[in-house]
């Protein structure tokens, strides 16, 4: 259904280029645009690598050649975790990264990213493009002097990998661990000490201890960044991110000065970019777990009565967040009532 919704979606914008353009395929009817674009994600890197060096393609693709927005690695233009920064006072034209990493700013940032215990990619989308989630996020980028378009959406991540097997989440307590967004703050009450790295700062922190442990993303990514040949045992469910959005964040007077017709062509490419990250990090993880098996790699699913303490932490989280952020009070009410509305949905309608 989320495949042919966005199939649907992209098919329909592509049309709106066409009428907007004159049906022309003239590179002369596309105003020429020329951006840099820094990306959070490495080329290499599986799926949401990729996907950025496809959009850049497709950008390309729908000008005729008109439009270029340039590709560049993570940290070759700006630190990657300051592209909020960067973006905000026109050092490059765009960050390639996800709301996630904007979180020390703006903690309720997390909500657009990936949510502990969250919905699914179709109920996210739902929630932000039917029930008021993007009206939010696009005032707050608009008030930091920022636009933000979602660009790619992944599958559940796994929860962690650890240098030997724990039997209980109470074991992690002491633990140095690099972990990411709302996950993070529930990791931190239950006494891990958390800490934000950018991807490709990962592998060398695990490797000389700064960190003990580690999440990042699914396993066809994870194996990219080889964090097997350190630590063995990789734990499931990926509680923490059960599906994951991102953003290509720009300069909002840089976006408000595009032509109408540059607009819906970058719309459109996120559009596709949305569906193929999405489709294509179903389609790749089993390939990986067995890649990864092949090296030794021990997948081990977290109890039940540990999801069940992982949930009640997050709900607390949930209740200090809110009685002392009210912007973080504002989106999660927008979340927790489409959610609740939909709830009949998901519970008559799919199978579990």
């Amino acid at each position: 259904m989320l495949t042919k919704r966005l199939l649907n979606l992209s098919a329909a914008t592509v049309v709106s280029v066409a009428l907007v353009t004159g049906a022309s395929t003239s590179a002369n009817a596309v105003e020429k645009l020329k951006w840099k674009m820094q990306s959070a994600f490495g080329s290499k890197l599986s799926i949401i690598g990729e996907v950025a060096i496809r959009y850049e393609g497709l950008i390309k693709d729908l000008s005729g050649g008109a439009m270029k927005i340039k590709f560049f690695e993570p940290g070759s233009l700006v630190p990657t975790l300051q592209g909020w920064d960067a973006v905000k006072a026109g050092s490059i034209d765009a960050m390639w990264g996800t709301a996630g990493y904007h979180v020390g700013k703006i903690p309720a940032l997390s909500f657009f990213s990936a949510v502990p215990f969250g919905p699914r990619a179709g109920e996210f989308l739902a929630w932000l493009n039917y029930g008021g989630g993007d009206k939010i996020y696009d005032r707050i980028y608009a008030e930091n002097g920022l636009y933000g378009l979602h660009c790619a959406a992944i599958a559940p991540e796994t929860s962690g990998w650890f240098r030997k097997r724990y039997n209980s989440i109470s074991e992690l307590k002491g633990l140095k661990m690099r972990f990411f967004g709302l996950g993070a703050v529930v990791m931190s009450k239950l006494g891990v000490s958390t800490q934000l790295l950018a991807g490709a700062d990962i592998y060398p922190a695990l490797e000389r201890g700064v960190i003990d442990a580690t999440e990042f993303s699914m396993p066809s990514i994870d194996y990219d960044l080889g964090f097997y040949q350190i630590a063995k045992f990789n734990y499931y469910p990926g509680w923490h991110q059960q599906s994951s959005l991102a953003e290509m964040l720009m300069n909002k007077a840089g976006w408000d000065g595009l032509t109408k017709t540059q607009q819906v062509i970058i719309r459109t490419a996120c559009d596709a970019s949305l569906n193929w990250s999405f489709v294509r990090s179903e389609a790749k993880q089993f390939e990986a777990m067995a890649k990864l098996k092949a090296k030794g790699v021990i997948n081990v699913r977290w109890s039940d009565a540990d999801l069940a303490i992982l949930e009640k932490t997050w709900e607390s989280v949930i209740a200090e967040e809110v009685a002392k952020d009210p912007l973080f009070k504002e989106v999660h009410a927008s979340y927790a009532s489409f959610r609740s509305k939909y709830k009949v949905w998901k519970d008559n309608g799919y199978i579990d």
